[in-house]
């Protein structure tokens, strides 16, 4: 994808942005092949360029009219319209073809108009929305007289949107019962049932506390003493008896922990990221008990082997952006941010053969898979230069070979970034409208919509963009199909996750079934000037594995500069679906988590900045990942024949038969195997990452 605007060059556009999200592509790119060189333009030219207001405030779902003007050389003002209006970061705000901005998300928006080579700008804060209701999470048991226990609260929008910055006013209004401080820490003073309060803005919520008379003589903690590895979860449990020795049950226990760097729970749950000697603590009204826990490094560490590296290239022989794969027996197929799809034989991986190369109208060809027969596929296009974008059906039925069997583009033209094939049934995200589209292609020559859905935005609108109506607000961007379970990322309005044939709410492919929903702040999380969202989920066993994607809201995915990201991977609890929770997380300090993939307890994840990783999932996951030293292994990417040098932007990692296949976007397909496993404190160095050839 060559982008030869100067303004795109200079400014490194937050409407390139929309290309690589897949937002106006086709727009930008027949914008830029429409322009006429310096020498044979004609008429007045621009030399600056003004949009006014400059700099304003806006709340979420405002619309504010900005105009703008070009001026020559000597400063008058050209009688020429804005070639084009956009907003960045495209995911909080959106310009239409009049210059009337649409805010759905908070933080500081760059508005800009284009006069052919030459962008003005505005700046707009937009306000976070107030707390509209809070939840407070009651204690598991009654208080005992003399204790104390600290409330966890969450406040959040009207918009279910969780506010973690939000500030808490405590009341006690029974404080003869118990009594609350500032932070929260409700302490027993006598029998009864206490009711204490929290506020914040103009919400509040009350939550009841029993409090018992102290009968408590003795307070131990089981196990007393244990052991464990860093990452390990370790349940302790507070058992209390009075004078006769009799237990004294239903008492909640205020856990507490002293040690390097480790976590106590609630729910007398303890997990470390360091090494070392800690001291678990248990109070029970006035009473405390100790243990201790002696943690060791965990250790998970092994070598990983170069086994073999692909890079794809174009007609001329210089080197292609690469986007996703898929892996199938013994074929791996990676798309390109261009026209083409690539199938490579890897049965002998050490020597990827290629069998074909299938072009396309599209300026990014961004998912593709197959059927687990490997009889027919999809592949996902958006930038077409026809503007009918949509999917090509593949028919994978003569082997080594990819043949276009048909195409569906009717309700997708605005552009396709992601496809999951279930059965005879194509799951696709609908850039223009945000919404999932499911297509049967159980005749490969004639496909058909069978069903729509959209999540509720009270926001999302569509607005009148260069390519046409546009979704403002809502996006969907990936999304994973399993056991009849559709779990969409739908990136601000966050995790969905709908019955599509499990039967739990009476779903099927036709009639998609809300199960459960799920928000995440991630303004709050990365704050001003990013594209941020919910980008990728994974369901492994009682886990849902929901990655964010954080880009620069300015960024030119055509350059050869590094592009900075960011984001963590959310690790949910999903053994109750209908409430899932957020339980632990992993992210890379130097990079962005992007594309996952699970097997054998391991994750195998491309982490933008920091190449492939594998990370030990075995067992109960609670907190840090990282810091729990639950990597397993990394594999550099960066390759100075690469379309940018020695620069991963790796998009994702896949294990197949023992080996594992991980695409980067700048220097393409690579094939790992773990190695021998790397213990802390060995006299022997790591044998060292072979390089590519």
């Amino acid at each position: 994808m060559k982008v030869r605007s100067g303004w795109i060059r200079k400014f490194g556009s937050a409407v390139v942005a929309l290309i690589f999200a897949a937002l106006l592509s086709a727009a930008v790119s027949r914008a830029q092949n429409q322009e006429k060189k310096p020498e044979e333009q004609k008429g007045p030219k621009a030399a600056s360029v003004e949009v006014t207001p400059k700099t304003g405030d806006a709340q979420l779902g405002d619309q504010l009219q900005f105009k703008a003007v070009a001026k020559d050389a000597a400063g008058n003002v050209l009688d020429i319209k804005p070639t084009m209006w956009f907003a960045a970061p495209f995911d909080a705000a959106t310009a239409d073809v009049n210059g009337v901005l649409h805010f759905t998300s908070p933080g500081e928006i760059t508005v800009g108009a284009v006069f052919g080579e030459q962008v003005g700008f505005a700046k707009v804060m937009v306000a976070s929305d107030p707390v509209a209701h809070l939840e407070i999470m009651a204690p598991k048991g009654a208080l005992a007289v003399g204790g104390a226990i600290v409330l966890p609260v969450t406040a959040y929008t009207d918009d279910g949107i969780p506010q973690p910055s939000a500030h808490y006013s405590w009341k006690s209004l029974t404080s003869n019962i118990a009594k609350v401080d500032e932070a929260g820490l409700v302490t027993a003073v006598a029998p009864g049932t206490a009711k204490i309060q929290a506020s914040s803005d103009k919400a509040s919520a009350d939550v009841e506390v029993r409090v018992v008379a102290d009968s408590v003589r003795r307070v131990s903690i089981e196990p007393a003493t244990a052991s464990a590895k860093t990452g390990d979860v370790v349940h302790f449990d507070a058992a209390a008896r009075d004078a006769g020795g009799k237990p004294v049950k239903d008492l909640a226990a205020r856990w507490s922990v002293s040690g390097p760097a480790g976590t106590a729970y609630w729910d007398g749950a303890f997990v470390a990221s360091r090494p070392g000697l800690y001291v678990i603590t248990a109070q029970v009204g006035s009473h405390v008990a100790s243990a201790s826990i002696n943690v060791a490094p965990r250790n998970a560490e092994r070598a990983i082997e170069y086994v073999a590296h692909v890079q794809p290239k174009d007609d001329d022989g210089k080197p292609l952006q690469a986007a996703e794969e898929w892996v199938i027996n013994n074929h791996v197929y990676l798309s390109t941010i261009a026209d083409r799809v690539f199938l490579y034989d890897v049965s002998d991986p050490s020597k990827p053969k290629q069998l074909d190369m299938l072009k396309v109208d599209a300026r990014l060809v961004n998912d593709v898979s197959t059927t687990p027969d490997e009889k027919a596929g999809v592949i996902s296009r958006e930038g077409a230069s026809n503007r009918k974008n949509g999917i090509a059906i593949l028919d994978l039925s003569t082997p080594g070979k990819m043949q276009i069997a048909s195409e569906y583009t009717e309700t997708v033209t605005g552009g396709v970034h992601s496809a999951f094939i279930d059965k005879h049934y194509a799951y696709i995200t609908d850039d223009a409208t945000g919404s999932l589209r499911v297509i049967d292609f159980a005749d490969l020559k004639n496909p058909k919509e069978v069903a729509r859905f959209e999540v509720p935005n009270a926001r999302a609108t569509m607005v009148m963009g260069p390519e046409g109506p546009q979704s403002s607000g809502r996006y969907l961007h990936d999304l994973w199909i399993k056991d009849g379970i559709a779990y969409l990322a739908y990136w601000r309005d966050g995790l969905v996750i709908l019955d599509v044939g499990n039967g739990m709410k009476g779903g099927s492919p036709e009639h998609p079934q809300v199960i459960s929903q799920y928000k995440f702040n991630h303004y709050a999380l990365y704050g001003d000037n990013w594209l941020s969202g919910t980008h990728s989920v994974f369901r492994w066993k009682n886990y849902l594995f929901v990655g964010d994607e954080v880009l620069p809201g300015f960024f030119d995915i055509s350059s050869k500069n590094r592009v900075p990201t960011r984001a963590m991977t959310h690790v949910m609890d999903v053994s109750d679906i209908e409430h899932p929770k957020e339980v632990a997380f992993y992210e890379v300090p130097e990079g962005g988590t992007h594309n996952f993939w699970c097997d054998d307890d391991k994750l195998f994840l491309g982490d933008y900045g920091g190449g492939g990783r594998v990370i030990d999932i075995s067992g109960e996951l609670r907190g840090d990942l990282y810091r729990q030293g639950r990597e397993i292994a990394r594999f550099w990417t960066g390759d100075p024949n690469g379309y940018r040098v020695n620069m991963p932007l790796t998009w994702g990692a896949q294990p197949s038969n023992g080996y594992i296949y991980i695409n980067d976007i700048n220097s393409g397909l690579w094939i790992a195997k773990l190695g021998k496993p790397i213990y802390k404190g060995s006299t022997t160095a790591p044998p060292l990452q072979e390089k590519a050839q």
